[in-house]
């Protein structure tokens, strides 16, 4: 997206951001409201959907009522591809003495906009990949073999993708581990993702037993080059 204009008249109101999509050349305008969503953003939102008449709208707010939630539902049901409307609660996260990072949560989005994501990813997998894809692709392909070999807690058998992260169960709701390639640092690192509206509980109750969990064994992977000039993964386990 390409950044067109901050609070930029829309009829009588000033929108917050108005960006072009420059993939499908629409326009995408994004609301701010670091409240709870209250009517007046919501008749904002439908004034500037009639005055641009082809547009995605992101409205952004700390809270959002119920209303306001299946009115979105509502607006994406009843309108043509024209229009999409999201609608995403925003939180700021601190880990230790890192600074705030903002958190997104989506709570509503256009009927088929799940399915087009799932397209769009498999579409990778038939179209010519990158060398850059081909070489996470082997990369994960290598990594799984390391896991399945390993016979821990982490299991492999995961189908490998062209891209920078591998997400793999620990057997529990809500939980997840990804290992993430960095490659400036040749590095893979360990995300334990939490995805429920309990996870500011979880991570402090995790945070109140870090002495008991003690530092997690991991994986670094390291890229080396062979004799023919091609990346190979190269592993090995760190306590």
């Amino acid at each position: 997206m390409e950044l067109e204009a901050q609070e930029r008249a829309v009829g009588p109101f000033r929108a917050d951001i108005l960006c072009k999509d420059i993939g499908t050349d629409r326009w995408v305008l994004i609301e701010n409201q670091l409240e709870r969503t209250d009517h007046v953003h919501l008749g904002q939102l439908l004034t500037y959907a009639s005055g641009l008449e082809a547009v995605t709208i992101v409205w952004i707010a700390a809270r959002f009522t119920e209303e306001h939630r299946s009115t979105l539902d509502w607006l994406n049901r009843i309108t043509d591809e024209s229009f999409r409307f999201f609608g995403l609660e925003v939180e700021l996260w601190r880990i230790g003495d890192s600074p705030a990072a903002p958190k997104f949560n989506i709570v509503s989005k256009p009927n088929d906009w799940s399915q087009s994501v799932a397209q769009a990813a498999r579409a990778i997998d038939d179209a010519q990949l990158s060398e850059t894809r081909i070489m996470q692709r082997a990369y994960w392909t290598a990594f799984d073999k390391v896991l399945s070999a390993a016979r821990g807690p982490i299991s492999g058998g995961r189908k490998p993708q062209p891209q920078s992260w591998m997400g793999y169960s620990v057997g529990r709701g809500h939980f997840g581990l990804n290992a993430v390639m960095v490659r400036p640092k040749k590095q893979v690192r360990a995300e334990l993702y939490i995805s429920s509206d309990k996870s500011k509980a979880f991570f402090h109750l995790l945070a109140a037993q870090k002495d008991e969990i003690g530092a997690p064994a991991r994986i670094c992977a390291r890229l080396g080059r062979t004799g023919g000039g091609s990346r190979q993964p190269n592993f090995s386990l760190l306590g």
